[in-house]
């Protein structure tokens, strides 16, 4: 007597693996897609409460601008390096002390995957849609102190991700 599977078998064991992956499919994509949304709201979340922070500790100067000085025009690079690394003063006493904490690693926009700054000059308008989602992850106004995710679409409530 033989042991094993006929063809006729494994094509139905198959077959029934394929409908429940088909089912499963979309339950998946949707927690993905929630969690891409989830982390775009909490990376704006961090970086918005950093632009305060920085802003508030050089005299309500936002990040970006080279030397702390609006006058010089705002720089995507300058904005990215003021926000990631720390700043370490020394008081009065001979204590060292952390004056501000920086992210470490700049996130990037969980849409497209991209940590490029479109940086919006003091004069321009802030752009009410996307500019160049495959190049940039996020648009800033340094004068406005305005960060954006930079990406087309909407979540399941209808927001666009830009407008988060």
């Amino acid at each position: 007597m033989k042991r094993g599977f006929t063809l006729t078998e494994f094509v139905i064991a198959i077959a029934i693996v394929g409908i429940i992956a088909a089912a499963a499919a979309p339950v998946y994509q949707s927690y993905v897609l929630s969690a891409k949304e989830s982390a775009a709201k909490d990376n704006l979340r961090i970086l918005r409460n950093l632009i305060e922070i920085y802003a508030i500790q050089h005299n309500e100067t936002p990040p970006g601008y080279s030397e702390n000085d609006a006058s010089l025009g705002a720089n995507s690079e300058v904005f990215v390096n003021q926000l990631v690394r720390s700043e370490v003063i020394e008081g009065q006493s001979s204590q060292v002390k952390i004056k501000r904490t920086g992210l470490g690693v700049f996130p990037k926009n969980p849409f497209n995957c991209k940590g490029a700054v479109l940086m919006i000059a003091d004069g321009q308008e802030f752009p009410a849609t996307p500019v160049e989602p495959e190049y940039f992850g996020w648009v800033y106004k340094p004068a406005t102190k305005n960060i954006r995710v930079n990406s087309d679409g909407v979540d399941k409530d209808g927001v666009r991700y830009f407008d988060y």
